[in-house]
C-alpha cells in the first residue's frame, strides 16, 4: 500500500492548498483507499446474473432466510468434484460436531483445484456482492461426507461466535453444494425458515428444521444468522457436500489461508478467489504486508 508512486514532489503551494480542500471536504478516514496501485477491486459477477434472477434471489433471502438454486452445475461437473474429493476422504470427525461419522476436509483450496468453481461461482458473488461489504473474505472451504449412521448436527448460526448480540445483520453467508443428491433419509442440511430474524432469546428445536432437499449439482445459500445443521443420514449411502462460509472484510476467518495457502496456489486462483483469501485491502490499510499492499507479495511469482 505505497502511497508515494513518484519522487516528484509538488510546489509548496500546492501542497498547502490541497490540505485546505481536504479539510473543508473531509473523507472519513476509515473509508478512504491509500493504496496506490491496487486499488479495491469489486467482483464483476453481479454484471452476469440478470436482474431479475438476483432479485429472486435476494428476495427468497431476505424473507426465508435461505434460496435453493436447482442445478448449477453440470453433471460433469459434479463427477469431477465426486471423483477429486473422495480422493481426500481419509478419517472422521473429533467431536459430534463435527460428526464421528462424518468425513471433513478443510483447506480445501491447497490440496486441488476442483471447487475453486463452487467458491467463486458468478451466481453466488453476485448474492455475496449485494449482502456483504466489498473484498469480503472467503471464511472456511469443507468436503463434508455424510456417512450411514449419522446423527443429527446440532443447530448451530455459522457467525453465533462473534460475540455481537442479536437480531442483527449476518456478518456474513454460507453455501452448502449438494454433491450427491439431499434427500431427508441421507442427512440433507436442515434449516429453520426465517430463524436469521431471530434474537438471542429465540433457539430453535428440530420440530422447527426442514430438510434442504435438493439434487445433486444444486446450492443451499443463506445469511450467516440462519439456523441450520447437518442431518441424519438413515440411508446405506454417504452424502457428500462442499460448504463455502464468507464473511465480512473486517473480520477475522475460521480458517487461516494465510497459512495453509500456498503463494504458488494463490497465484492459480482466481482474482475473486485471491481477494477473498485475504490479498486485498479494507479500506484504509486492513489486510497490508510491511506497509503495503498484499498483491504485491505475488508481483515476482
Amino acid at each position: 500500500m505505497n502511497s508515494v508512486d513518484s519522487g516528484v514532489t509538488k510546489p509548496y503551494r500546492d501542497q498547502h492548498n490541497n490540505k485546505t480542500e481536504n479539510a473543508m471536504n473531509p473523507t472519513p478516514y476509515k473509508d478512504q483507499d491509500l493504496a496506490a496501485k491496487y486499488k479495491q477491486t469489486h467482483s464483476t459477477a453481479s454484471q452476469t446474473i440478470p436482474a431479475d434472477v438476483l432479485q429472486a434471489d435476494l428476495d427468497s433471502v431476505a424473507e426465508n432466510g435461505y434460496v435453493i438454486i436447482k442445478n448449477l452445475l453440470s453433471k460433469e461437473e459434479v463427477h469431477a468434484i465426486k471423483t477429486a474429493c473422495n480422493t481426500l476422504l481419509d478419517h472422521t470427525g473429533r467431536n459430534d460436531f463435527e460428526g464421528l461419522k462424518t468425513q471433513r476436509v478443510y483447506a480445501v483450496l491447497s490440496k486441488t483445484r476442483v471447487i475453486d468453481r463452487l467458491v467463486d461461482h458468478p451466481r453466488i458473488l453476485a448474492l455475496l456482492d449485494k449482502l456483504l461489504m466489498p473484498n469480503y473474505l472467503l471464511s472456511q472451504a469443507q468436503i463434508i461426507n455424510i456417512l450411514p449412521g449419522e446423527t443429527v448436527q446440532d443447530l448451530h448460526a455459522d457467525d453465533e461466535f462473534y460475540p455481537l448480540p442479536r437480531p442483527r445483520k449476518a456478518l456474513g453467508a454460507a453455501t452448502v453444494w449438494a454433491i450427491d443428491d439431499f434427500t431427508e433419509e441421507n442427512g440433507a442440511t436442515s434449516i429453520v425458515p426465517k430463524s436469521h430474524l431471530w434474537g438471542d432469546e429465540q433457539v430453535p428445536s428440530r420440530t422447527h428444521a426442514i430438510p434442504s432437499v435438493m439434487p445433486a449439482g444444486s446450492v443451499v445459500f443463506y445469511p450467516a444468522t440462519l439456523w441450520h445443521g447437518g442431518g441424519a443420514n438413515q440411508s446405506n449411502a454417504s452424502r457428500l457436500a462442499v460448504t463455502c462460509q464468507y464473511c465480512e472484510p473486517w473480520l477475522r476467518t475460521q480458517e487461516n489461508y494465510f497459512l495453509s495457502t500456498p503463494l504458488d496456489v494463490v497465484s492459480e486462483v482466481s482474482e475473486d478467489i485471491r481477494r477473498m483469501l485475504g490479498y486485498s485491502i479494507h479500506p484504509p490499510f486492513i489486510g497490508m504486508v510491511n506497509g503495503m499492499h498484499p498483491k504485491r507479495l505475488l508481483e515476482d511469482m
